[in-house]
């Protein structure tokens, strides 16, 4: 009896933080609730470690992918293939850039921040459209 109930705890205590992850979607849209065209809804999202983000195609022609060298040390890059609603869990702290690549230009992208961080400092460093370096700063104006 002992040792059922010794079992059950500790399954109990290897399976809490599972039971706690939140999980957030992310549609993928043409036009956005505000107006804005080619968007993420929502662009910013606050997510703790573990936590899943699921993206979903909400109109067509639209993926979720990590911009190069926007992700945290330690972190797997991710990349959905054009109309696939993916689930990324992000396991490691920091800010994370999401795009879509054939919108990438017109500034369609986000911002997942994982844990209490701010923006590291080379976040915006290299080449980034001008529309989708405006989204970032402000989704970034978040943390």
């Amino acid at each position: 009896m002992i040792r059922k109930l010794t079992t059950g705890l500790a399954l109990a205590v290897l399976m809490a933080p599972a039971a706690f992850a939140e999980t957030f979607e992310v549609r993928m849209l043409n036009q956005g609730s505000n107006g804005e065209r080619m968007v993420f809804e929502p662009a910013f999202v606050h997510a703790a470690p573990g936590d899943t983000i699921r993206f979903l195609v909400a109109d067509k022609g639209h993926n979720a992918e990590i911009n190069a060298g926007m992700l945290p040390d330690g972190a797997d890059p991710f990349a959905g293939k054009i109309n696939e609603e993916i689930e990324v869990v992000l396991d490691v702290e920091g800010v994370y850039g999401v795009i879509c690549k054939p919108h990438y230009a017109m500034g369609m992208v986000m911002t997942i921040a994982v844990g209490d961080v701010d923006a590291p400092d080379s976040f915006l460093e290299g080449r980034v459209p001008p529309k989708a370096k405006q989204r970032f700063e402000e989704q970034i104006g978040n943390l």
